[in-house]
C-alpha cells in the first residue's frame, strides 16, 4: 500500500491562516505589527526566490517585512553593523540573514551578532542551548516545522525511535534535541546519523520515524527503510532533467517512488518540509512581537 503524503502545504496553510488570526489579535489589542527584517547578500537565485517568498507570506499574514539586500563584495564588518543596527530598531521583532553568506564572510560572526531576543530564526548559540536545555524561545524554523507536520498528522514522535540523517547545526543537531525533550510533540528515543556512520542502514531500519537531511539526493532508499516508518525529508535537491522546461527538477533526500511503497507516511518534495519552515518563522515572529509587550 502507498504511503499516506503528508502535505506541508497543507499544514502550513493551516499554521498561516492561525498566525494571521494571532496577528489581527495584537493589532487590536496592543497597536502593534510584528514586524521582519530579511538581510541577503549576493544575487544567488535560489535565495531570493526564498526571500521573495517569506516577504509575500509576510503580507498575506499582517506582519510588516522589510528585505535588506546587500551586493556579494559586502564587507563583513559592514553586515555586522547592519545586524547591529536592526538589533537596535523597535519596529523590527525578528532578523533573518539568508544563508549562505558569501564565502568571505564568517556565518558565525554574522547568527552571533543577531540579538537572541531577535533572533527567529533560532540559530544563535544562546538560543540552541536554550533547546538543548528544554527550555527554548525560538525554536530553528525546519526542525519546529518538522515537529508540526509530524503532531498535526497524529505521528506523535513520544515512545518512538527517530532516526535523523544529517547533523547539520540547522536542522540535524536541532530536531535531535527538540524531539529528545521531556515535552508534548517530542519525548522520543533519538539517534544521530551521518557521513561517518557504518553501516547505516543498519540504523536507519530502526526508525520508527525517519528524519533526512543529509543534502544528498535520493540518497535514503527503499531497502534503508523497514515496513511502515514514518519519513520526513528535509532535503530539497536539484538534478538535471531535459524534460523540464527549466531544465532540471526538484528531489529530496529520500527515493521518493520506492520509499512511499513501504513507509506509512512521507513527505513529497516539493510540497512537504518547504513551507512549513516559512510558517514557523512566522510563528516566531509572531511569539517575538509578544514578548516584546511583555518585556
Amino acid at each position: 500500500m502507498a504511503a499516506e503524503v503528508i502535505s506541508g502545504t497543507e499544514i502550513s496553510k493551516q499554521v498561516r491562516a492561525e498566525v494571521t488570526e494571532e496577528v489581527t489579535l495584537l493589532k487590536s489589542q496592543h497597536n502593534l505589527v510584528p514586524g521582519l527584517a530579511v538581510i541577503l547578500v549576493g544575487d544567488d537565485p535560489a535565495s531570493a526566490v526564498y526571500v521573495r517568498n517569506k516577504g509575500r507570506a509576510c503580507d498575506e499574514a499582517g506582519i510588516f517585512s522589510e528585505s535588506f539586500n546587500l551586493p556579494a563584495e559586502t564587507p563583513e564588518s559592514e553586515l555586522v553593523d547592519l545586524v547591529k543596527k536592526l538589533n537596535a530598531d523597535p519596529k523590527f521583532h525578528g532578523i533573518l540573514v539568508q544563508l549562505p553568506l558569501p564565502k568571505h564572510i564568517d556565518e558565525k560572526a554574522v547568527l552571533y551578532a543577531v540579538d537572541p531576543n531577535k533572533d527567529v530564526d533560532g540559530l544563535h548559540p544562546f538560543n540552541l542551548g536554550r533547546l538543548m536545555a528544554g527550555d527554548p524561545i525560538f525554536v530553528p524554523c525546519t526542525p519546529a516545522g518538522v515537529q508540526e507536520m509530524l503532531m498535526r498528522t497524529g505521528h506523535d514522535p513520544s515512545g518512538k525511535h527517530v532516526v535523523v540523517c544529517g547533523r547539520s547545526n540547522i536542522v540535524g543537531k536541532p530536531v535531535a534535541m527538540l524531539l529528545l525533550q521531556k515535552m508534548a510533540g517530542a519525548n522520543a528515543t533519538v539517534s544521530i546519523c551521518h557521513t561517518g556512520t557504518a553501516d547505516l542502514g543498519a540504523i536507519t531500519r530502526q526508525a520508527d520515524i525517519l528524519i533526512a537531511a543529509v543534502g544528498k539526493a535520493e540518497f535514503i532508499t527503499a531497502d534503508m527503510v523497514k515496513e511502515g516508518t514514518v519519513v520526513i525529508d528535509v532535503g530539497i535537491n536539484r538534478i538535471d532533467d531535459a524534460s523540464k522546461k527549466n531544465g532540471y527538477r526538484l528531489t529530496g533526500d529520500v527515493d521518493y517512488g520506492p520509499v512511499s511503497e513501504v513507509a506509512s507516511a512521507i513527505t513529497p518534495v516539493p510540497g512537504g518540509v518547504g513551507p512549513m519552515t516559512i510558517a514557523m518563522l512566522l510563528k516566531n515572529t509572531l511569539a517575538s512581537a509578544r514578548r516584546s509587550v511583555s518585556a
